[in-house]
């Protein structure tokens, strides 16, 4: 097997119905933070974290994704026509940042499907999974951290992150023994426990490092209605260490609207074009 993580597969396919009306014609993972849309923080994430191919599992609906990291011949000439090369440049480089694959997920079987939907692109080798709801704004990005830990063991690798326990219902939750700073060995996985239930407050947040074992759990996994990962990752485990790494960094539910706007409020406050008008407008609010 190759150890050396060079794809990531992006799950887009969700409808995104919590964001209705706005992602009634466009998908959610387009709706921008400031200037650039959601997916195109992730992409440029797994870019950075040494990434060089791409695959989104999309659905109906999703061509807009498709576009946006393809080349917009009529706007490039545009702006060059007008001398605007330092956007001109920028628009390029959305296209040049990895090799992109697209296949579709015919039914919405959940995210476990999503993955089976692009496992004939993986060979025998790991590979990173991001979700499009989960953005971490990082000096050193999440993902590149979750690699350091498959790097060291080898084996597959979730994101944890400290969960208000009121919360912690709506995320997959580990049980796990901690084994050296921020990083725990699995041994059980609960999806969406009841309220008073869950083993902890580690959640499992959008971003894995999954093995070629993980993949075959998951094509053997029976299951009514979704499919998840966390039923692969924890058949896994019963046999082989399964490891939990609590990143730094600042995460942004962007598939709730106070995750999203607190994800924008906090951009913008740190872009070069907005932040002292953001700021100003900030001060005079009488909140």
């Amino acid at each position: 097997m190759s150890t050396q993580i060079k794809k990531a597969i992006l799950p887009v396919a969700g409808m995104g119905t919590r964001f209705l009306p706005a992602t009634k014609a466009q998908p959610k993972e387009m709706l921008p933070i400031v200037d650039k849309p959601v997916i195109q923080y992730l992409v440029e994430e797994a870019v950075a974290s040494g990434i060089k191919e791409i695959i989104f599992v999309t659905g109906r609906g999703k061509r807009a994704i498709e576009d946006h990291f393809d080349y917009a011949y009529e706007l490039e000439q545009i702006l060059n026509n007008k001398g605007k090369n330092e956007l001109l440049e920028t628009i390029r480089k959305i296209s040049d940042m990895a090799k992109f694959t697209y296949v579709r997920q015919k039914e919405p079987k959940g995210a476990g499907d999503a993955i089976l939907s692009a496992s004939h692109l993986i060979e025998n080798e790991p590979v990173a999974i991001l979700f499009g709801d989960d953005l971490v704004f990082n000096k050193k990005p999440a993902l590149a951290q979750l690699i350091d830990i498959y790097e060291k063991y080898h084996d597959p690798v979730v994101a944890l992150e400290k969960i208000p326990r009121k919360e912690i219902h709506k995320y997959g939750v580990i049980d796990g023994v901690k084994i050296a700073p921020r990083t725990f060995q699995i041994n059980n996985l609960v999806e969406k426990p009841k309220p008073g239930t869950e083993p902890s407050d580690l959640g499992i947040v959008g971003k894995y490092i999954i093995t070629p074992d993980v993949i075959e759990k998951l094509k053997k996994v029976k299951f009514k209605g979704e499919l998840f990962l966390t039923d692969a990752l924890l058949a896994v485990a019963k046999k082989k260490a399964v490891y939990g790494y609590q990143f730094e960094g600042t995460r942004y539910d962007c598939g709730s609207k106070i995750g999203f706007l607190k994800a924008t409020i906090d951009h913008g406050l740190q872009h070069k074009e907005t932040s002292a008008e953001l700021k100003k407008y900030i001060k005079k609010l009488k909140i």
